[in-house]
């Protein structure tokens, strides 16, 4: 697929969510913020630097890539305030959204960004970028040399996905990997069979490579799968690890937090070709240099696919880690708190203590001002 019919797709995903949140959820009836609370500068309407005085505990559950970075989170900002206790759950993009939704948790951690459908059942949620993150593509191959990283690309994965490519000495893997000798080991596509942001970001990558995937089986955190014989489903990123590992052959997609996983269960990793044609794995440098590209254009609600980007060294599935929020809250104190504790992530969260063991990047200057922007909205 050309890059124009590429960008057209990647134009159709972000365009499932408006570029604009409704205002209406600010109304002048919602309890006002606390008289003379500290704000950080530019914010567009008050964010407080610190919690209230008194006791209280945040409910997060969502994405299973985002958990471990929330309980460092939990933890440094309980050290700091020992008032604020804030309990991370689990459970996937799709249950983080949902519960968000519906008022029974503060934080919804989703890889995802809102969808139209998720805004016209709850139009006081908020999506904010709370870090950076990207998915790799692991692979449990026999038989290949030590660092080896094969390479692959969108439209590949797609025919190993929809089980068109059905071994891994297929020559369309053969002639990305030319100085590869590939065995013949049927290829096993693992996917996940929970609500995911994972599946989000990776059917949304395949989507913009292959016309076939698109039409026929989409985007999103749940996708009606391919019936490939052999495929299995797997239950979060730690069973996608642990799937791959016990599944020879097999072909996954798992989020950055769990490569020091993936590598201690010795599964492949693959350098996949960005739109430059070059092939990448995911680090510091490549996850930069990708989302640099769309720092410009990430709008006030944040929404933005950096599916596929143009960075010649970038790498090519990064996206921003969001926090689900209701900009309706059960107190002016839980707001208060819960404005303190975002706005904590995005600045003093946001470094390496906090990153480093999830492989996540802090978010750039411009994006930090969006967050705490959207932050100042909840009451």
């Amino acid at each position: 697929m050309g890059s124009v019919a590429r960008y057209r797709i990647l134009i159709a995903i972000a365009a499932a969510v408006p570029l604009m949140l409704s205002g209406a959820a600010c109304s002048s009836g919602n309890p006002a913020s606390p008289v003379a609370v500290p704000s950080s500068a530019g914010s567009g309407g008050g964010v407080p630097l610190t919690p209230a005085p008194a006791p209280q505990t945040l409910y997060e559950a969502g994405s299973t890539l985002l958990q471990q970075a929330m309980g460092h989170w939990a933890a440094g900002y309980h050290d700091q305030y020992p008032n604020v206790v804030v309990k991370p759950g689990g459970g996937g993009s799709t249950k983080g959204i949902s519960e968000a939704s519906a008022g029974t948790i503060n934080i919804g951690g989703s890889d995802a960004y809102l969808s139209s459908g998720d805004l016209v059942k709850n139009p006081t949620l908020l999506n904010v970028p709370l870090a950076i993150s990207a998915q790799q593509v692991n692979y449990n191959v026999p038989g290949l040399r030590p660092g080896t990283n094969l390479h692959l690309d969108g439209l590949v994965l797609a025919k190993m996905y929809d089980g068109t490519i059905k071994t891994w000495s297929n020559p369309a893997i053969s002639q990305l990997n030319p100085h590869v000798s590939l065995p013949s080991t049927p290829v096993v596509p693992l996917h996940r069979s929970d609500g995911s942001g994972d599946t989000f970001l990776f059917t949304s990558y395949l989507s913009t490579h292959d016309s076939n995937w698109n039409r026929n089986f989409g985007y999103g955190t749940k996708v009606a799968w391919p019936k490939v014989a052999g495929a299995k489903g797997e239950t979060g990123n730690q069973g996608m690890v642990k799937g791959c590992h016990d599944t020879v052959g097999c072909v996954a997609y798992i989020g950055i937090s769990f490569q020091n996983a993936a590598n201690q269960a010795q599964l492949g990793e693959a350098a996949l070709l960005n739109t430059a044609n070059q092939p990448e794995l995911p680090n510091k440098t490549s996850i930069d240099a990708a989302v640099a590209a769309f720092v410009s254009s990430t709008p006030p609600n944040e929404t933005i696919s950096m599916i596929d980007g143009p960075a010649s060294t970038g790498y090519p599935i990064v996206n921003y880690e969001y926090a689900i929020v209701s900009t309706q809250q059960r107190s002016a104190t839980a707001a208060r708190d819960l404005k303190a504790f975002l706005h904590w992530i995005i600045t003093t969260g946001n470094s390496l203590p906090y990153l480093g063991s999830s492989q996540f990047q802090p978010l750039p200057g411009p994006v930090v001002s969006l967050s705490d922007a959207q932050i100042a909205k909840i009451r």
